[in-house]
């Protein structure tokens, strides 16, 4: 007879699961990867470190995990709105704005998300995050060049170009060697604007009394 584990057991190691996500998750953002060490997410967690190796085979699988929630935290966000009100180039001002506010906001999370160095699992898990970012500023795109905001234009390129300016441009900002900190609205209006510009629309400012503030 195969042994089957009680709902209560199932409960326990799924709770074991969640608290260590939670924990590296936590020492990612106070101080990026390399603040979250597994002996320290263990002790976070309070389990040990040979119960995260049963849920994760590797430290690089668990850093994968954790950015794959922050990731699909922000393009649920982006989505909104893209799927919002306004027109295609408030949008596209509005979302590229959002990102970066947060991303200033929690700077050692961004910063692993964009460019920490780390494991080689990573590094590939962060491409495929960039093109979640971009299907998001291809449905901005289309909209915009139906609607005759912007110019005729290859999308997939565009979007790409659009999350590869504003994370970049973000890098130095959030990055460890950052300085005093910047103005936050002027660095922030700055890169949405010049989003804006790279898809060939006229800045929101310029546009109608309807601007959205971004």
């Amino acid at each position: 007879m195969a042994y089957k584990r009680s709902a209560m057991m199932e409960e326990r190691l799924a709770g074991n699961r969640e608290r260590i996500l939670e924990a590296a998750r936590k020492l990612v953002a106070a101080g990026g990867f390399r603040e979250a060490r597994v002996a320290a997410v263990a002790a976070e967690a309070g389990v040990s470190t040979g119960m995260i190796y049963r849920y994760f085979p590797s430290k690089g699988d668990l850093f994968v995990e954790v950015l794959s929630a922050a990731v699909e935290n922000e393009v649920g966000i982006l989505r909104e709105i893209a799927r919002g009100k306004g027109s295609a180039t408030e949008k596209l001002a509005a979302a590229v704005a959002s990102f970066a506010r947060r991303a200033l906001r929690g700077p050692h999370l961004a910063y692993a998300f964009i460019a920490e160095p780390t494991d080689v699992e990573v590094e590939a898990a962060r491409i495929g995050d960039r093109r979640k970012f971009g299907n998001v500023f291809k449905e901005i795109l289309k909209a915009g060049v139906e609607a005759g905001e912007f110019p005729a234009q290859n999308i997939d390129v565009t979007a790409a170009c659009i999350v590869g300016a504003f994370t970049e441009a973000l890098i130095g900002p959030i990055g460890p060697t950052r300085r005093a900190r910047q103005n936050e609205a002027e660095l922030v209006a700055a890169i949405a604007l010049s989003c804006v510009r790279c898809v060939g629309a006229a800045p929101p400012a310029k546009r109608t009394a309807r601007s959205r503030k971004i």
